[in-house]
């Protein structure tokens, strides 16, 4: 029997005695696609004005805790699934008491170093059931979390890009880590198995989603990688649901240095072309190209919304309240809808 059919016939829900947080007013379902620290900064939002959310996470980390485990044990990298559940985790106090004991990192002169113990708990459960998904689903009701977290692929990735660098010399990289890191401008991106299985629930989400969201995050190792996956591809133009990206607030001074946000936007409609982007949401106040990126996106048909989402100060942090009433504007149609269907 395969792992979908096992969790269509197993129950996945975790029961425990703590109180569930308040679920917000309204019916808005939402699929974010990222991975990383961009992620869990736009599922920190998400929290407050969406219904449904669905996090659909990078499988490709091959750093840190999730490489070494990832050597070690045949499973997905767990680091930016950890992060994600952190970041839907409910408000009360036994949600942030675990929310902080998943994001605990072991400091010790031993093997446990730098480990964080979430994926250390994700590990032991996919052992434990065979399934990563019912691992998730049972970290997530411990947790509380808002929503579900999902991988966008059942099987570990690679990220692999072509990149010029500043000598002009081309060469080959591989791994997100060194994709993450490199310096130069990616003139190709590719992933490794180049079509593998998308879990059902994730093509499910996608479907009955209101809206689909990129970003913001690491441009060419978590966002741009989901639209390498012809599934998901295919699953978000055959979707009913609008689509949004959020910008990021700055250039990542490696592996987008030098890129204007009409840069960012354009390798992502590049990547999938016809994808049918119906809105971006931009903060004036951290971008220098901001007109120009609104200028671009009205040639494309699509609509902006500028609002300032940072934290202020010319910090490039996200500010969960301020990119939530960004998020309320955009599902409440502040924006003109512009994509015919």
């Amino acid at each position: 029997m395969t792992h979908q059919n096992q969790r269509r016939q197993t129950s996945l829900i975790l029961e425990h005695s703590k109180p569930r947080s308040r679920m917000v007013e309204g019916e808005t379902r939402v699929v974010a696609l990222g991975g990383g620290h961009g992620l869990a900064a736009n599922l920190r939002a998400l929290r407050h004005v969406a219904h449904d959310i669905t996090a659909v996470v990078t499988v490709a980390d091959n750093g840190g805790s999730s490489g070494r485990i990832r050597k070690e044990l045949p499973i997905l990298p767990p680091g930016d699934l950890r992060m994600a559940l952190s970041a839907l985790c409910e408000d009360s106090d036994w949600g942030i008491v675990w929310r902080d004991v998943v994001q605990h990192r072991f400091e010790s002169d031993g093997e446990l170093n730098g480990h964080a113990l979430g994926n250390l708990l994700i590990a032991a459960l996919w052992q434990m059931f065979g399934d990563p998904i019912q691992a998730l689903d049972h970290v997530g009701a411990l947790l509380g979390v808002r929503g579900r977290v999902l991988p966008m692929a059942l099987e570990p990735l690679d990220i692999e890009a072509t990149v010029t660098d500043r000598s002009g010399t081309s060469r080959m990289v591989r791994g997100q880590a060194e994709v993450a890191s490199l310096e130069g401008h990616v003139d190709e991106l590719r992933l490794i198995p180049s079509a593998p299985e998308v879990p059902t629930e994730v093509l499910e989400a996608i479907a009955q989603a209101d809206w689909i969201i990129l970003g913001p995050g690491s441009w060419f190792s978590s966002v741009l990688p989901h639209l390498l996956i012809p599934e998901i591809v295919e699953a978000i133009r055959s979707s009913k649901a609008k689509r949004l990206i959020t910008m990021n607030l700055t250039s990542d001074p490696t592996e987008t240095e030098g890129m204007t946000s009409t840069d960012h936007l354009q390798v992502l409609m590049d990547t999938a072309p016809d994808l049918g982007i119906d809105a971006i949401v931009a903060d004036p106040t951290m971008l220098d190209d901001s007109l120009e990126l609104v200028e671009f996106a009205q040639q494309h048909g699509i609509s902006s919304i500028l609002r300032q989402v940072s934290v202020g100060r010319g910090i490039p942090v996200h500010d969960p309240v301020r990119l939530a009433a960004a998020y309320r504007d955009v599902f409440d149609g502040v924006i003109a809808d512009v994509r015919e269907d």
